[in-house]
C-alpha cells in the first residue's frame, strides 16, 4: 500500500504536535515546581498572546469579532482547564497526565449525546465503559501511593472536552487565528488577579522558558490543524499513542519519573477505548457521506 506525500506530511505534522505538547507539559511542570500555578498560567498565555500579534500584522488580520461572549466562555473554560491541569501535572507524573488526557474523546462522546443529541452506538458505549475502567486502573485509587491531586487532571480533561463541544456547537466563520488569539487573551486576563496574589520574582532565563512555552502553545494547535487539513482524524489515531512514549521519555529525562505497571495497563486500556471511538466515528461519517452522494 503506497502512502501519498500529503498523507506522510499529515502524519509528520501530527507527530510534531504530540512532541511539542509533551515538551510543553514538561516545561509547565518544571516551572510549576518553583512558581505558583496562576503565575505559570498567566505568563504562558501572556507570551502566547504576544507571539500571535506578528501574525496579525503579517496577514493584515482584523481584531474585530462578531461573538465576544463566545470567546469569553471559551477563555474561561480554557483558564479553568489549564489551571487544574497545571496543578495535577505539578504534583504527579507527566505520563499520568498524558494518559488522563486520552479520556477527552470519551467525555466528548458523553457530552455530545447530552447537548448535541448525537447518537451513541453499542461500540461507543462499550468503548466508553472500557475507557472509564482504564482511568480507574491508571489512577489506582486504592494503592498507598495514590495522589488525590491526580483527580484534577480528570476534571481538567472533562473541561477540555466541554470546550470541544462549545467549539463544535458554536463554530463561527471567524479566522482561526482570531479564535486562538481571543482564547489566549481571555485566559491571560482571567489569571491576572490570582497571579498578582501569588507573584514571585522571575529571572531572565525563566522568562525565556515561558516564551518557548507560549510559542509552543500556538504551535500545538497549528501543527494539529495542518495535520487535519492533509489527512482524516481516523488516519492519525494509531500515532496518538506516541505521545505516551514522548511524555514518559521526557518525564524520565527531566524528573527521573518511571510509569508503574498500573499506569501502563490503564494507558493501554484507555488508548484502545479511544481508538475504538475514533474508528467507529470515522466509519459512520464515511457511510453518511456515501448515503448523501
Amino acid at each position: 500500500m503506497r502512502i501519498s506525500i500529503a498523507h506522510l506530511y499529515g502524519i509528520l505534522w501530527f507527530i510534531a504536535h504530540l512532541l511539542i505538547s509533551s515538551t510543553n507539559d514538561v516545561l509547565m511542570k518544571y516551572l510549576g515546581l518553583s512558581l505558583g500555578v496562576y503565575q505559570v498560567v498567566f505568563l504562558r498565555f501572556f507570551f502566547s498572546t504576544l507571539t500571535l500579534l506578528p501574525f496579525f500584522l503579517y496577514k493584515k488580520a482584523t481584531f474585530s469579532t462578531t461573538r465576544p461572549l463566545l470567546h469569553i466562555v471559551r477563555g474561561v473554560l480554557l483558564f479553568s482547564g489549564i489551571t487544574l491541569w497545571c496543578i495535577g501535572l505539578t504534583s504527579g507524573k507527566v505520563a499520568l497526565a498524558t494518559t488522563i488526557n486520552f479520556t477527552m474523546p470519551i467525555f466528548v462522546l458523553l457530552l455530545a449525546r447530552i447537548f448535541l443529541q448525537e447518537s451513541v452506538t453499542k461500540f461507543k458505549l462499550i468503548a466508553t465503559c472500557l475507557g472509564l475502567v482504564g482511568v480507574v486502573v491508571a489512577l489506582n485509587p486504592l494503592s498507598e501511593v495514590f495522589n488525590p491531586y491526580s483527580l484534577f487532571l480528570l476534571v481538567s480533561a472533562f473541561i477540555f472536552a466541554t470546550l470541544d463541544i462549545v467549539n463544535k456547537k458554536f463554530i463561527t466563520k471567524e479566522p482561526m487565528i482570531n479564535m486562538i488569539f481571543y482564547s489566549s487573551l481571555v485566559t491571560m486576563l482571567c489569571s491576572i488577579p490570582p497571579a498578582i496574589w501569588q507573584w514571585q520574582a522571575v529571572t531572565i532565563p525563566t522568562l525565556l522558558i515561558f516564551l518557548i512555552l507560549g510559542i509552543g502553545a500556538n504551535l500545538i494547535l497549528y501543527c494539529l490543524l495542518k495535520s487535519f487539513i492533509l489527512i482524516e482524524a481516523s488516519s492519525i489515531a494509531p500515532y496518538r499513542s506516541l505521545e505516551l512514549i514522548f511524555s514518559a521519555s521526557l518525564g524520565y529525562l527531566a524528573f527521573k519519573e518511571l510509569p508503574d505497571r498500573m499506569l501502563v495497563a490503564g494507558a493501554v486500556i484507555i488508548v484502545l477505548a479511544t481508538a475504538i471511538i475514533t474508528y467507529e466515528s470515522a466509519l459512520r461519517a464515511r457511510k453518511k457521506q456515501k448515503s448523501i452522494i
